[in-house]
């Protein structure tokens, strides 16, 4: 009785639109990330930028819990929406601690592998962004949605396998001759292996959404 009652009323389709702003954002700061791993001495302005994209994604993240308590009817499951727009919302403070440590060490060169590393993120955030899109209609979009998620988790793997190749590379290149660059190296290396945990954390919220809501 309850499923058909909802079925009837209204919901509240700005969520979407809030999805779709957070993601957006998302691709804006991946992006952004990937420039600043080009090196050079515009990395602290693409430091900034990131910073200001995980402001904007907090703006929006806040306003999703708000619509959460205000809404009688929502398009998903409320506990759903929370962990939702949250694993998007640590994605994106992710990279903006990847950030933060790379102000800090005043770093201006990175090695193949933090580039590529990079480049997964954004493959992340772009596939979360196509995801997010499809959320108005879960039934329409459900095989798609699948096919997104695990692209997602499959990119985790690369990363992975990617996290482990950097850090032998800088423990043959610097372990023994200097140690501290092996250290900061291995610490850029987790915050961007991090970040694409957490596009993980978001595919798993997408596929519980298409399991429940299918």
């Amino acid at each position: 009785m309850l499923g058909w009652f909802r079925a009837l009323m209204p919901k509240e389709d700005r969520f979407f639109d809030l999805f779709e702003r957070h993601s957006h954002l998302l691709v804006a700061g991946a992006e952004a990330l990937q420039e600043l791993l080009e090196g050079g001495e515009a990395v602290p302005q693409h430091c900034q930028v990131i910073a200001e994209r995980e402001h904007d994604a907090d703006t929006i993240s806040r306003e999703v819990l708000q619509a959460v308590r205000r809404s009688f009817i929502t398009p998903f499951d409320r506990s759903d929406i929370k962990d939702l727009i949250q694993s998007m919302d640590d994605a994106i403070d992710q990279m903006n601690r990847t950030a933060k440590a790379i102000a800090l060490f005043e770093l201006r060169d990175f090695d193949p592998i933090m580039r590529e590393l990079g480049g997964t993120v954004l493959e992340a955030a772009k596939l979360t962004a196509e995801a997010v899109s499809l959320l108005s209609n879960v039934n329409t979009h459900a095989t798609r949605l699948s096919a997104l998620a695990e692209q997602m988790v499959r990119i985790e793997g690369r990363s992975d396998a990617l996290h482990e190749q950097g850090l032998k590379s800088l423990y043959r290149a610097h372990a023994r001759t200097d140690p501290m660059a092996y250290i900061v190296g291995s610490e850029i290396l987790g915050h961007l292996e991090d970040a694409v945990d957490r596009f993980e954390d978001v595919a798993n919220e997408i596929s519980g959404i298409v399991i429940e809501n299918v």
